[in-house]
């Protein structure tokens, strides 16, 4: 008897509760350029974090010889948040190649998170028209075809947490702790 009432005060326990994010009421009113914002400034946060998790001295690390080593793979994303300010004030042509990464890790990291906060302001003052009309971007091997900007901003956004996820994996293979990203990690759990 004492073992029923014992299990039935467990079952009766309160129950923990969870934070769950809420949208606003007003988030399905947003313009399309203050959702991009919205998502480009939450990934942004969680890149950096990406960034700086890598061990110090480890920014010529390469997982595989056909591999970028870490420090070209984080100017990657100094250069799609490039291509996404020239879209926006309508001045992005292609041509001229792939600019050589600098030798400095420390100052690639520096300048992707300047060159963010620049950027940020840039699609804050920009108005709504400046995220209309296309722009010529490959679609696909030896094809260039006409983007609409704001999917191609969104293409810059998902390819930097495509390269976030390869990222995160030469921070573990270099001895760094991985951080949380959408969830828990393996050296950031939450429970």
């Amino acid at each position: 008897m004492a073992t029923k009432k014992k299990a039935a005060k467990k079952k009766a326990a309160p129950k923990k509760k969870v934070a769950v994010a809420k949208k606003s009421a007003s988030f399905s009113q947003w313009s399309p350029k203050a959702m991009f914002l919205d998502s480009f400034q939450k990934e942004h946060a969680t890149t950096m974090k990406v960034l700086r998790a890598l061990p110090p001295g480890q920014g010529e690390f390469r997982p595989h010889p056909r591999s970028q080593c870490a420090r070209e793979l984080a100017f990657t994303f100094v250069i799609e948040q490039n291509l996404m300010s020239l879209t926006i004030r309508d001045q992005f042509k292609l041509g001229g190649g792939m600019p050589k990464a600098p030798s400095d890790f420390g100052m690639i990291v520096d300048q992707f998170d300047a060159d963010y906060n620049a950027l940020v302001e840039l699609i804050k003052k920009s108005p709504d028209k400046a995220f209309e009309g296309t722009v010529d971007f490959p679609t696909g091997p030896g094809k260039i075809g006409a983007w609409p900007k704001m999917e191609f901003l969104y293409f810059m956004l998902r390819d930097q947490i495509h390269h976030r996820g390869q990222y995160s994996i030469y921070v573990r293979m270099a001895g760094g702790k991985v951080p949380s990203i959408y969830g828990p990690s393996g050296d950031e759990p939450w429970f």
